[in-house]
């Protein structure tokens, strides 16, 4: 394979893995926004955080992955994103560390009020990535202020510069649509009233969902895209929406979160066609955009990562989808025991 071939293929993987991430981790920001929403009570908030505790640690490792692919096959890319981005990904990383530290503390006492604040970390840890994300990508669409410096590209703005009217709508786009997400996967995993609740969150925060999602698709498709072929997967998005909206009104769960999940593949193809062959570019210096070509990596490390991806990617998936096939019922409060005083009840040693 030639060196401007693997380049594109790992484009194209580097967006299949963020694509895993939206499908997956997007569910477990919208349950962990959702918390102290659709859950009323102790028993049932245990309940909620136990439909997460097999699978959240594992859906990260898609960010891991995907951070790690950026770094080795375009170090240009990750060091300009990473610098340019830096107090906004740092936020997020705190948000999603004190999220996984309040899955496995918030049951070790029985204390109403300790529960109470780990909750909330949840909330928060949950929430705000839910937005920074879609923020972030936003931005990076859009183009940010790059310019040449000693040789580089050069990030010139601070944060303030992402936070302007489109970055915000794109972070609420990511945030109501990871919520939906997320009730329509608690509505699939749970029983009774927090079943009940959740397709009713569903329906309601989907449509505005939908109405946000179709401004910045059409946005980004006249303003931000010279790839006419972008339409095609936001077209796809749309309709998967609607498809779920319908099921879940309807009561159908598994089709409803099998659109959804659809819908979240195709907001990032969207985005990354609208992109291409782009992956940094400049709003003020045109010279200083980066692209696949001039910030990949060698054609030998390329060569290497293909072989490695080759080998270790389908192993990665078979064990996913088996954790995923192991803990394939739902739950109802009255199978989630009260850990008691000081006992552990990690989330992830939940039975079902």
């Amino acid at each position: 394979m030639s060196w401007e071939t693997l380049q594109i293929i790992w484009f194209v993987l580097i967006c299949v893995l963020w694509i895993g991430y939206f499908v997956l981790e997007g569910f477990d920001f919208g349950v962990g926004t959702l918390l102290r929403v659709v859950a009323k009570g102790e028993a049932e908030r245990r309940t909620v955080v136990s439909t997460l505790g097999p699978v959240w640690d594992g859906n990260e490792v898609w960010l891991l992955v995907a951070g790690g692919a950026t770094f080795a096959a375009f170090p240009l890319w990750y060091a300009t994103l990473f610098s340019g981005f830096y107090i906004a990904l740092l936020i997020i990383l705190v948000a999603l560390i004190v999220r996984g530290v309040a899955f496995e503390y918030r049951s070790k006492r029985s204390s109403t009020v300790w529960r109470n604040r780990w909750d909330w970390a949840i909330t928060i840890g949950s929430f705000v990535p839910a937005l920074l994300w879609g923020v972030a990508f936003a931005n990076i669409v859009k183009g940010t202020p790059l310019e040449i410096q000693n040789g580089n590209s050069e990030f010139t703005g601070n944060l303030f510069t992402l936070l302007n009217p489109y970055g915000l709508l794109g972070g609420l786009v990511t945030l109501t649509l990871f919520v939906t997400h997320g009730a329509v996967f608690l509505a699939l995993k749970t029983e009774g009233e927090i079943r009940t609740r959740s397709n009713r969150i569903a329906g309601q925060v989907g449509l505005a969902a939908a109405v946000l999602a179709v401004v910045f698709g059409v946005w980004t498709g006249l303003s931000y895209s010279n790839n006419t072929l972008a339409w095609l997967p936001l077209t796809i998005a749309v309709v998967a929406w609607v498809g779920m909206l319908a099921a879940n009104r309807l009561g159908r769960e598994g089709w409803a979160f099998v659109a959804s999940a659809v819908t979240m593949l195709g907001v990032v193809v969207f985005l990354f066609a609208c992109l291409y062959p782009n992956v940094m570019p400049s709003n003020v210096d045109p010279a200083a955009t980066l692209t696949i070509y001039n910030a990949s990596s060698t054609e030998y490390t390329l060569k290497v990562m293909t072989w490695v991806a080759v080998l270790m990617t389908p192993v990665v998936l078979a064990y996913q989808a088996w954790s995923y096939w192991v803990f394939r019922k739902r739950l109802s409060p009255s199978q989630i025991p009260d850990p008691g005083h000081g006992s552990l009840d990690l989330p992830h040693e939940v039975t079902v």
